[in-house]
């Protein structure tokens, strides 16, 4: 433990993929997974630790006094000797979870994350990439609109993005039974096109500005539309299908901005998450609201095409 570069927080049940994803990992401490190497492209972590730093301390003041030196913000990911990291937290000042009311914008002050490894040594960050304690964002839910919990992935893209769709805007929502994503949408004031051979939610097919269209999502075509503002699937299909039916959407130029979930039915297949992730301005996370799946994020121009 020496020599570490980076440290990163699995989603929960998910250690294995995020190891297979790395390079020189040099200890696994529950979901935390250490490194010598500099920061590294992974799907599958909650939170990264930028800068993480051993701490050598004599006593439960001593690692209080040692963290509050370098800030005031810290949240513990514990990995054992839960009582006395529970004794030094206490000395810490309290971090609460956040609860967002959505749209409102994540915190803005910097986060550290500590977990204690042994008695007198304890391992710190002052830099994260989630601005969320431990990666983990809570909103505020909507109890009576919508007809699932689905809705909250949706949520958590548009926050992580700093950006979602406007009103007046046309949305596409994939797949989309029993509405979820749609009711979502609808609920920023845009306009929106939802497919799936299932119906909608009674409540979410009556509400202004959303229209259902009965039949297969990927019968969608990017010649059918002059322009979509905002192009969403939640739809349980094989990696493979998603991908080529996204880029050619991604390709056409008619859509501006994409939000898909990878799911993963049978065995994982870190060569398709790839392909998606190299597509120009995107990005692959594991949500903190995702299970078996990845949600692919496209915010930008398409390719420039080539002779």
């Amino acid at each position: 433990m020496e020599n570490i570069s980076t440290a990163y927080l699995s989603a929960e049940g998910y250690v294995d993929r995020l190891t297979s994803e790395l390079e020189g990992v040099v200890a696994v401490h529950d979901r935390l997974v250490f490194t010598d190497h500099p920061l590294q492209s992974v799907y599958w972590a909650q939170n990264v630790w930028l800068n993480p730093i051993i701490v050598n301390i004599n006593s439960i003041s001593d690692a209080a006094r040692q963290l509050k030196a370098i800030q005031s913000s810290w949240i513990l990911y514990p990995v054992g000797l839960h009582r006395r990291a529970a004794f030094i937290e206490e000395k810490l000042p309290r971090i609460s979870s956040p609860v967002l009311t959505f749209p409102d914008s994540p915190p803005r002050s910097p986060l550290g994350s500590w977990t204690l490894l042994e008695q007198n040594l304890l391992v710190a960050s002052s830099q994260c990439t989630s601005p969320f304690p431990n990666g983990e964002i809570f909103f505020e839910e909507d109890k009576e609109g919508p007809p699932s919990r689905a809705y909250l992935k949706l949520w958590e893209a548009w926050t992580l993005m700093a950006e979602r769709p406007k009103e007046g805007e046309f949305c596409i929502d994939a797949g989309g039974s029993p509405g979820g994503w749609c009711w979502a949408m609808q609920q920023l004031g845009a306009q929106v096109l939802s497919v799936d051979r299932s119906p909608l939610d009674k409540k979410v097919g009556r509400l202004p500005g959303v229209e259902f269209k009965k039949g297969s999502a990927f019968a969608l075509q990017p010649e059918d539309f002059d322009c979509v503002d905002w192009l969403c699937s939640d739809v349980i299909c094989y990696p493979e299908k998603l991908y080529d039916w996204a880029l050619r959407w991604v390709e056409s130029g008619v859509c501006k901005k994409m939000i898909c979930t990878i799911k993963f039915q049978g065995e994982y297949d870190s060569q398709i998450v790839k392909r998606f992730a190299s597509i120009p301005s995107s990005r692959v996370v594991h949500l903190f609201n995702n299970k078996n799946e990845l949600t692919w994020m496209w915010s930008g121009e398409p390719p420039e095409a080539t002779d």
